[in-house]
């Protein structure tokens, strides 16, 4: 009756869970007692709940209703494994208004890292485990029964019955502890009223930093014990941005309390548990000696991310989760604005771009989504968590508060926080409130945005005193699209000293210019025989909107001219080299048209720009590589050529006084000329990987360029000479650091050897790493190895789909299925994932062999590109001095 539905009926809802869960961490398996009250609001004779992989005897089901006081024993307690749902039919209808369900429930501790799951830790050299909850987005039902679902919120009451000597935590403050023996009984305070997957559980070994915020609550980090002070870096950014926060949505933080704990084996990055936010180690603990800036710039952005939904998700929470952009569009976007406002000098905004690049580069294949995606079964909603919900959501954000206005923007946030305070809410009730403080069309304006997918290039032309704006969508494939959006459109005229703001409708639009725009050392139609730095026209000003523009041959040179002069801010230098990238994988412009721009790049300073030029010149390397393999070596000449002047800025040791971004450069500089096979790069590498090898404290190896010379150690590595991996290994299995891990794996299947690549693939899917940490070294295998490490996957395909669920077992297939470029191996991923694949893992298989298709058309194009030879030579010309 009630199989295949993706929603739970809604004859009963829930008001009060008291659930009572006693763990055993020797055993891996826990029990429990359950206590709702619901309310029966249409006549039924069943109560339909969700539950997964728990054993509920029926004897011990039974409801009360609250009028009456009569007990009802249910004729039928069925569990539907497929659909995860507790069906309970009784004999007749239930008595409307409130009632009492109870029932008793056993599971077991996981090592799926979800539900309630058992994570480990070392102590004394003693393995133990911790009990961990993670119930976003539907897997509370694997902990207890439960409606399973964010509209159907509740009050909790959560008692924990565990080992005496252990911490016991959950979303609220204790209320009572009482003693057993050798255990306690924790009782937890009831919660406001919230979602199930925001309900979360802690027990185990821990230690902790804690401090105030101005406003008064009290913070904590928690981890392993003995490694408290790596604690205080997220501890102090999360007393700084729960005041921000509370400015910022007018609203006081809603609980008496925030713990953040550390949990060794943990899948996502971070989960916003209402009061009780749980973290990967890397994404929480900082070790001033052995940390990376970026593993530093990371916490703080991720502390931020989990905080603002303490607001924006927890205190008001999506309907269902077609709307979960709402949740992490949301908190992606008003990260970057607590961490602007806590670290200024690290032009954050600026590496917000980047967020839109990751969103731009999936919305461009066909097989993308909308923001907004209907979702079926449960089963369905980890694919969603992606770069459409998080990044183009935050982008698409971002792009409304720079047309609204910063400040009208933030009072609309105020009112529609204020009025759905503890409630549910869709996403045009945010444009409502939005709408209502600025008096603008904004869900005219958005549902282009969120309703349908992709985005749109706009083909800007000069034709005599203004722009001729064609609108059409981008693929990658370089294919026709039939979307079409309201663009808020700006456009600076030489200088910033002016914005032109159009809401640019319909396939074509023109906007007049202001005379000044139009001069160009005398020439009145815009042409000149020597281009003007001064007189560039840029679209998109600092990119805030979220698409692309072509410009005409003109306009292009102007801001080529722009660029080389220092016209441009770091932002829109970024976009042109973007938007121009792109173009030219849709094939919508040349190869040497994309060149010739990173050669206007050659003195580029800004730490942003770089990064994303060292991106753009490695996927034309690889994609050339591909296409004309002779090409090959001036394309690396040319590339150290590019980066000579930022390489000789940055050099290998840390300058005194040098900003974090530097910092954070360094190492990417690093891998692009080791990956070049710049020799004098790689040949210090090596040396200061020997020293690092006898002294770990020699401070010619800190954390920040750890990465690069693990990366040019084993691209010197073959089966033959295996040396630098196993020693690699050794520092592995030495460390206790989970960034320290991180790095290792990411390099160990960076060597040209196969063979030792297909044994790096056996290393990661042991017991020496963690489940959560085996894509990474899946992350980083190297371009000889590709072949391999797709044959691997297919060999053990059985295992990791098994072992690996939600969006983990997507990292499997991106990293090695779409690594090529060519239609006959595009046809081998189809096949095989059309006998081997799941309804769970669809959508990113075929993007993984659209993407594959996508490089193969590329190739083709760059194989009959006139002249492509000749301007990579010339360009590769220029000596590297370094």
């Amino acid at each position: 009756m009630f199989k295949g539905s993706p929603r739970l009926p809604t004859f009963a809802v829930p008001r009060h869970y008291n659930a009572e869960i006693q763990p055993d961490l020797i055993a891996c398996k826990f029990d429990g007692k359950l206590a709702v009250t619901v309310e029966i609001i249409e006549a039924t004779s069943h109560l339909v709940l969700n539950a997964a992989d728990l054993m509920i005897p029926s004897s011990s089901v039974w409801l009360r209703c609250n009028e009456t006081r009569q007990v009802l024993w249910p004729s039928s307690v069925e569990i539907d494994k497929e659909d995860e749902l507790l069906v309970l039919t009784f004999a007749q209808n239930l008595p409307m208004g409130e009632a009492l369900l109870s029932m008793d429930f056993h599971g077991e501790l996981n090592d799926s890292m979800k539900g309630l799951y058992r994570s480990s830790y070392v102590k004394d050299g003693v393995s133990h485990f911790m009990a961990v909850t993670q119930f976003e987005p539907a897997d509370a039902r694997r902990c207890f029964p439960c409606w399973d679902e964010p509209a159907l919120k509740a009050t909790f009451k959560i008692t924990i019955q565990a080992p005496i000597d252990r911490v016991v935590l959950s979303n609220m403050p204790v209320e009572a502890e009482e003693i057993i023996g050798n255990e306690k009984r924790v009782i937890f305070q009831v919660s406001p009223i919230m979602s199930t997957y925001l309900v979360a559980i802690v027990v185990g070994e821990l230690e902790y930093v804690e401090s105030e915020t101005s406003s008064g609550n009290k913070v904590r980090v928690y981890c392993e014990i003995g490694r408290s002070e790596q604690g205080k870096f997220a501890l102090d950014i999360a007393t700084k941005t729960l005041p921000f926060y509370e400015r910022y949505f007018g609203t006081s933080y809603p609980l008496p309390k925030l713990d953040m704990v550390a949990i060794p084996d943990f899948a996502a990055g971070a989960m916003e548990n209402y009061g009780l936010v749980t973290y990967r180690e890397s994404a929480l603990l900082y070790d001033e000696k052995s940390s990376a800036a970026s593993n530093k710039q990371r916490i703080a952005i991720v502390v931020a991310h989990e905080l603002a939904h303490q607001w924006f998700g927890n205190l008001v929470t999506m309907e269902w989760w077609t709307h979960l952009w709402l949740n992490e569009g949301f908190a992606t976007w008003v990260s970057y604005l607590a961490v602007d406002y806590l670290f200024p000098d690290w032009n954050i905004w600026t590496q917000f771009i980047n967020q839109t690049v990751t969103a731009f580069k999936l919305d461009g294949l066909v097989e993308s989504h909308p923001i907004e995606v209907e979702v079926g079964h449960a089963k369905e909603i980890d694919e969603i968590f992606d770069a459409i919900s998080y990044n183009k959501g935050a982008s698409i954000i971002r792009m409304l508060q720079t047309y609204l206005g910063p400040d009208v923007f933030q009072k609309g946030l105020v009112s529609y926080i204020k009025k759905y305070a503890y409630k549910n809410a869709y996403t045009e009730d945010l444009w409502s409130s939005l709408s209502e403080e600025s008096k603008e069309p904004v869900k005219e304006l958005m549902d282009s945005w969120t309703k349908q997918q992709g985005y749109p290039v706009l083909a800007v032309t000069l034709k005599g005193s203004s722009l001729q704006i064609e609108q059409t969508q981008y693929l990658s494939s370089g294919a026709p699209g039939n979307g079409e959006w309201i663009v808020p459109v700006t456009v600076c005229s030489g200088s910033y000293s002016s914005v032109l703001r159009h809401l640019v409708r319909g396939k074509v639009y023109n906007i007049d210019l202001p005379a000044a725009a139009n001069e160009d050392s005398g020439h009145s139609d815009g042409v000149s025989n020597e281009r003007s730095s001064t007189n560039w026209l840029k679209l998109n000003v600092n990119q805030a909107s979220f698409y692309r523009v072509q410009y005409d041959e003109e306009l292009a040179g102007r801001l080529h001219s722009a660029i080389t002069s220092g016209s441009l801010n770091a932002t829109d230098r970024f976009g042109i080299l973007d938007d121009t990238f792109a173009l030219c994988v849709a094939r919508k412009q040349t190869m040497t048209m994309l060149l010739t721009l990173l050669d206007a790049f050659r003195e580029e300073t800004d730490h942003t720009v770089l990064q994303r030029l060292i991106n753009v010149a490695s996927s034309a390397l690889h994609i050339i590589m591909d296409a004309i393999p002779e090409a090959a070596p001036y394309m690396k000449k040319f590339i150290c050529n590019l980066l000579q002047s930022a390489a000789g800025k940055l050099g290998w040791d840390v300058k005194d006084g040098e900003s974090h971004l530097d910092t954070m450069l360094r190492g990417n500089v690093l891998v692009a000329l080791i990956n070049c096979g710049h020799e004098d790069v790689i040949a210090e590498a090596m040396n200061r990987f020997e020293c690092y090898l006898k002294d770990r404290d020699t401070s010619l190896l800190p954390a920040d360029i750890r990465s690069a010379t693990f990366h040019a150690v084993m691209q010197k590595t073959t089966s033959l000479d295996r040396k630098p991996y196993d020693d690699l290994l050794e520092l592995y299995r030495q460390s206790t650091l989970s960034q320290e891990k991180t790095r290792i794996l990411e390099n160990l299947a960076a060597t040209p050897d196969p063979a030792l690549v297909k044994e790096a693939l056996d290393f990661s899917i042991t017991s020496e790493v963690r489940s959560q940490d085996t894509f990474y070294v899946f992350s980083g295998i190297s371009r000889e190895g590709r072949d391999a490490a797709w044959v691997w996957l297919k060999e053990h395909w059985d295992f990791v789909s098994k072992k690996w669920g939600g969006f983990l077992i997507t990292r499997f297939i991106t990293s090695t299925a779409s690594q090529f470029s060519d239609n006959e191996k595009a046809n081998e991923v189809e096949s095989f994932f059309a006998v081997h694949g799941d309804p769970s893992i669809k959508r990113s298989v075929s993007q993984s062999v659209e993407s594959v298709r996508i490089a193969a058309l590329w190739v083709e194009k760059i194989r009959t590109e006139n002249g492509l030879m000749e301007t990579i030579k010339d360009l590769s010309s220029r000596k590297c001095l370094l």
